[in-house]
């Protein structure tokens, strides 16, 4: 069976192919055994591809697929020199390769303008071009490019300004590009690119809110937040006015948290909110009052706890809590139905012995009251020496006295003894404070000193023993000694007086005890 000699071109009569693409056209013979191929275009343009011939077929390869391909392409058979077929078949181009790319410039920042801008890269023919930009469902703008009259592939930009608005963050914008061109078949004929709006904006409505409250117990825990509406998010740096109008850096999270607040704590705290995008800063203030039962702060003793008597003295408490403080000071010892010196101080010029002792500071409000003591320790020499005698009646010749010496001071006194001699010299008969002479005679008699001594200051007291009369009993005279303090060193105490004044005894001698009295003062 013979077979007719026959033509056909793959794909046949039209096709439609993408710019940048590979298109392969396919010429094939049958019937023929040695058929001979050629390739042209109408008007006899260049090919743009390459011919490959075959023993039964050709092909024409573009690679890659340009805008000079647009043509309607020949491919023209011979065989056996006598016989020629010729098909044809139309190559139609498009270009629309790729998703819109939308940018967004400068950054958004809310309230001020913004640019959405829309790229679609590489289109042909751009003069079917249809773009619209939306934000989520609304449109925002629309264009096409239908009075284009580019032969070649051109990225098209589309461009839209407006102000964003806080409202706007999350919302999308999106870019819709189509390209219908009618009659020709290829797909997608519809691009979509979109962005998720992220606006900047802020710090805006900073304020702080205080946990429990603005006015915490003292001990209590407190934490302060900054609420502040910004994004991108803030940075966050809390402060604190000091007394002296300087400002304490504290530290840089949202959150200030103070776990055991102290009176201290109180002040004016600041929230500083920066967003390093809008390069705007705000700040919020809070003022905290630390409530709570007085805590003494200060308890002292100028200018020294320990003081020499006459020095000058001030004795100075201070609490603090909030409500203020109430604050009484006072000597312990005083009479508790007594108020205090001065509320917050007590001065004492030029101090005496007396003033020492411990000393008591109560601060006090509605939330309770504390207390501390101090105490004021004196220092002063010997004071209010004196001497006792026992017994405090006249002794006779061979019994024993005892004659004891006090003295007040501090540091306590150091009390010894000393006799006086008839040549004028005294002489340390003891250290003790108290001095016994056991049966006493003849020369014991005389004036016997006490002294009283420590670092300050030292106090000396006398006392005499002599004879002051000659007592009668059976036909022999018997001495009789009697003791009385030395006015030269100190007055006559009136209980002695009395007791030998008073005394009952039938006296001979050579003077009274008044005139003996006399003679001394």
């Amino acid at each position: 069976v013979v077979t007719a000699f026959e033509m056909e071109v793959i794909p046949a009569e039209r096709i439609v192919a993408q710019i940048g693409d590979t298109l392969v056209l396919t010429c094939n013979a049958t019937g023929c055994a040695s058929p001979s191929f050629s390739w042209r275009t109408q008007m006899d343009n260049p090919l743009g591809g390459k011919v490959s011939h075959h023993r039964t077929y050709s092909t024409l390869t573009m690679n890659p697929v340009s805008s000079v391909n647009s043509h309607e392409y020949l491919c023209t058979v011979i065989c056996d020199e006598k016989k020629k077929k010729e098909k044809s078949v139309k190559v139609e181009l498009y270009s629309f390769p790729s998703d819109p790319i939308i940018e967004i410039s400068p950054s958004l920042v809310a309230g001020k303008p913004a640019t959405v801008i829309c790229k679609i890269p590489d289109v042909y023919p751009s003069s079917h071009l249809e773009v619209v930009l939306m934000k989520d469902k609304h449109i925002l703008h629309e264009t096409n490019f239908y009075a284009d009259d580019s032969t070649n592939t051109e990225t098209k930009i589309v461009t839209y300004s407006f102000h964003p608005t806080v409202e706007d963050i999350g919302k999308v914008i999106s870019c819709v590009a189509r390209l219908p061109i009618a009659n020709m078949d290829f797909e997608p004929k519809e691009r979509t690119s979109s962005q998720k709006l992220n606006a900047n904006f802020g710090p805006q409505n900073t304020i702080i809110t205080a946990s429990p409250d603005n006015s915490p117990m003292e001990g209590g825990s407190l934490n302060l937040t900054c609420v502040t509406q910004s994004n991108p998010p803030p940075k966050i740096v809390w402060r604190k006015y000091l007394a002296e109008e300087s400002i304490q850096h504290l530290i840089k999270n949202d959150v200030l948290s103070i776990p055991h607040v102290r009176f201290n704590d109180s002040g004016q705290y600041i929230c500083e909110v920066i967003n390093v995008v809008t390069n705007k800063t705000e700040k919020a203030t809070v003022d905290i009052i630390i409530q709570g039962a007085p805590v003494i702060t200060k308890l002292s003793i100028e200018p020294s706890t320990t003081v020499q008597e006459g020095e000058n003295v001030s004795i100075q408490c201070s609490a603090e809590s909030n409500p203020p403080p109430k604050i009484f000071l006072r000597r312990k010892s005083d009479n508790a139905g007594i108020r205090p010196y001065s509320a917050r101080s007590i001065l004492l010029p030029s101090v005496t012995f007396r003033n020492g002792g411990d000393y008591e500071c109560v601060a006090e409000n509605k939330f309770g009251n504390s207390k501390s003591e101090i105490t004021l320790n004196v220092k002063y020499g010997p004071k209010n020496t004196v001497i006792t005698v026992i017994p405090t009646a006249a002794v006779k010749e061979g019994e024993t006295v005892t004659m004891k010496c006090t003295s007040s001071g501090n540091p306590a006194p150091v009390i010894s003894w000393k006799k006086k001699l008839v040549t004028g010299e005294s002489v340390k008969i003891s250290e003790n404070a108290t001095l016994t002479i056991q049966e006493l005679k003849s020369e014991d008699l005389g004036l016997y000193e006490c002294e009283a001594y420590n670092q300050y200051g030292k106090e000396e007291k006398a006392v005499k023993l002599y004879v002051q009369g000659l007592l009668e009993k059976a036909d022999q005279m018997i001495p009789f000694i009697i003791a009385f303090s030395s006015v030269a060193a100190v007055a006559v105490p009136a209980a002695a007086i009395l007791i030998y004044v008073s005394r009952q005894a039938k006296i001979n001698g050579s003077y009274s005890l008044v005139k003996a009295l006399r003679l001394k003062v």
